[in-house]
């Protein structure tokens, strides 16, 4: 825990770093790590009675609380760490208007939101990789340009929001949206310790804490208090700390032997690099502090392609440090050892045998040189501008196309912009990117009554057309009108959903040779790029030999169902009826789970059944089955070769789905057709 513990001190004594993204498996203290950090900041000097936390130094003079005085009456509180919940909704975390005093009286009543509260402090988001869409450009904008603004039917708030932004996730329910994971400025790899002793410790200090949590804290006490000190004696030297002209050019050269895109990069290394010899006490910056800012900031903006977790190898940082003459490994003057227990205050206690007891050693952690675990950062393109490459130098696969699987698993081929699957109809889920349906944002094409307590931005036409009835009634006299809560209506608003995008995988001996595998595996993973661009959950089921399994639960992470892909073996009989019905549990049971979210289910296969002798009578009735229950079917035909059965094309009938060869899974394939037809049609006008 120790680089996650340095990233939080980091960025507590420079904020204009942008914040840490903690990355790791459930159950490693990244949410108490963060909440025990606002333990150990400074307090707050703020201007009294303003509700947007005004520094009485610089006062912000759009304030909407504002204009303050030059001298400005303060008082000092704690600092503040604010938690945005995954489900928040826009208006609380903006703020929202006093509807009824806005149109009655023609007051600007502003109720500030969570970015209100959050300046000056720190923005907690746990699991922030699960923030909606809407949200998360919120928190763009924020992160931005340092402002929150809110616009209401021609009333307009702005408002100062600077904060730190720290974010932990588990990379297994999905990553981040790029244009999020670049604004957070340090990004740490956490996990459990696999030593025995370790976790006996972890063990014994939640014990003792439940027994007694007071005084466990003050078991504590004098080292949290020096801790909190060195960070407030690292804000006050951080003016003074110099980065030479020779250190910007070196990590200048840093973010072009990296690769990185854009310029933020280079920022958040010398912001960091400041904080960091600030922190250990000194007013210069040395290589060494440079090479621990980029072991933080570089990681994440690495990535060859959307399905790359943002981990760099540490042979490509060793290369990029050493092409930019930032090889010096030994660590600054007077940088302290990293300490077991994670780091402590100048004048903390002594323990001699740094046996990670509760009195660790002096001074802030020095995390050992190299990245965290992970693959060589290739140079990419971005997920949403053209496909990236994928590696076809895996070994050759053995076994035969019968009953016996194949050994090794045939790498996919290079993936295509793949064309949109789209469920018919018009949904009300979350909102996305695929179908039609009615949700939060769009095109307003109507409005409503609400069904409980209003929530949300209401519909100003329909809510005045709803009050206007009733002004004499309600003894109106003079301008304005009268609002009552029951004349508020929300809009109706057209956009587009997420859905379940279930794959169903023939993975047996009837799909083919190598190269057809590949075929496959290649438009599946175009689907799967297709999925994470929309924002969609995935699920995979696989059949062959026998039986058929669920490969992956219905997730979003759709980087695992990638990396399942990829290792997915191929080989056995065809259990076609054995696959749908599996398919159909699964999104039964998804269905009670997110009863909102559309499902649609993606059938990959040739259409035969050959596992077991009514195997295709019990395939035709498991497709009648899913045809019952109003499933939304693509079945994508993997048939090849001159002579043709089109036995998926059946299946596709009985399934009520759409059919589709596998060859028109590309997106331009429809595009050359119209072309050519076209192209053709001009030469015989011509002619």
């Amino acid at each position: 825990m120790d680089d996650m513990a340095l990233a939080l001190a980091l960025c507590t004594v420079s904020p204009a770093i942008g914040g840490v993204l903690v990355r790791g498996e459930k159950g490693t203290a990244k949410s108490t790590t963060v909440r025990a950090l606002t333990a150990l900041l400074p307090p707050v000097e703020v201007v009294t009675d303003c509700r947007f936390s005004c520094d009485p130094v610089a006062v912000d003079p759009h304030c909407p609380d504002g204009p303050h005085p030059a001298s400005p009456p303060t008082r000092t509180r704690p600092a503040r760490l604010v938690e945005l919940p995954v489900g928040a909704a826009e208006d609380r975390v903006l703020g929202a208007l006093h509807l009824e005093r806005a149109l009655s009286e023609g007051v600007t009543a502003y109720d500030p939101g969570l970015l209100a509260a959050a300046h000056r402090g720190l923005l907690y988001v746990d699991e922030v990789n699960l923030l909606h869409d809407h949200l998360v450009d919120v928190l763009l904008d924020a992160a931005a340009m340092g402002r929150a603004t809110v616009e209401r039917e021609g009333v307009s708030v702005n408002h100062a929001a600077r904060f730190v932004l720290v974010g932990t996730m588990n990379p297994e329910e999905g990553e981040l949206r790029p244009q999020l994971l670049d604004r957070f400025g340090l990004t740490v790899e956490v996990a459990a310790s696999r030593d025995p002793q370790v976790r006996a410790e972890v063990m014994r200090r939640r014990l003792a804490y439940e027994a007694d949590p007071d005084g466990f804290a003050t078991r504590y006490a004098d080292a949290d208090a020096a801790l909190g000190a060195q960070v407030a004696h690292a804000r006050k030297l951080l003016p003074a700390v110099r980065l030479d002209d020779a250190m910007v050019t070196r990590i200048a050269a840093l973010g072009a032997a990296a690769e990185v895109d854009g310029m933020r990069a280079d920022l958040v290394i010398a912001r960091t690099a400041i904080a960091h010899a600030a922190w250990c006490g000194r007013t210069e910056v040395a290589v060494g502090d440079v090479r621990v800012a980029a072991r933080l900031a570089l990681p994440h903006r690495r990535r060859r392609n959307p399905f790359d977790p943002p981990q760099q190898d540490a042979a490509d940082l060793d290369r990029a440090l050493s092409d930019a003459g930032l090889d010096d490994s030994a660590p600054p003057d007077g940088d302290p050892d990293p300490p077991s227990d994670g780091p402590s205050g100048p004048n903390g206690p002594d323990n001699p045998d740094d046996s990670g007891g509760p009195d660790g050693p002096d001074g802030p952690p020095e995390p050992p040189d190299g990245g965290g675990p992970g693959g060589p950062a290739e140079r990419g393109g971005r997920d949403d501008e053209r496909p990236y490459r994928q590696r076809t130098d895996a070994p050759p696969a053995t076994g035969t196309d019968g009953d016996r699987p194949r050994t090794t698993p045939v790498p996919a081929g290079a993936p295509y912009r793949a064309r949109l699957l789209q469920v018919t109809g018009t949904g009300a889920g979350v909102a996305g990117r695929r179908s039609p349906a009615l949700t939060t944002s769009g095109r307003t094409v109507g409005a409503r009554r609400p069904a409980g307590a209003a929530s949300g931005r209401p519909h100003l036409v329909a809510t005045l057309r709803a009050a206007a009835p009733h002004q004499q009634a309600r003894g109106r006299r003079g301008p304005g009108i009268l609002v009552r809560p029951g004349d508020v209506r929300l809009p109706v608003r057209h956009g587009r959903e997420s859905n379940l995008i279930l794959f169903c995988l023939d993975a047996s001996g009837s799909m083919g040779a190598r190269q057809r595998v590949a075929a496959v595996k290649a438009a599946v993973l175009s689907l799967l790029l297709d999925a994470y661009q929309r924002r969609d959950k995935v699920g995979l089921v696989t059949f062959r030999a026998a039986a058929a399994e669920v490969a992956l639960p219905p997730t979003a992470s759709v980087e695992v169902a990638a990396a399942r892909l990829a290792t997915l073996p191929t080989g056995g009989r065809t259990p076609l009826a054995e696959g749908l019905l599996r398919a159909r549990e699964v999104l039964r049971v998804e269905r009670i789970r997110d009863p909102r979210r559309r499902p649609l289910l993606v059938v990959v296969t040739d259409g035969r059944a050959t596992a077991g002798p009514d195997a295709v009578a019990r395939a035709q009735h498991a497709a009648r089955l899913l045809a019952a229950d109003g499933t939304p079917v693509v079945v994508v035909d993997c048939e090849q070769g001159r002579v043709r059965m089109r036995l998926a094309a059946e299946l596709a009938v009985t399934l009520g789905g759409e059919h589709l060869p596998l060859e028109g899974v590309a997106a331009d394939t429809l595009t050359h057709v119209v072309r050519s037809h076209t192209a053709t049609r001009h030469r015989r006008e011509a002619a």
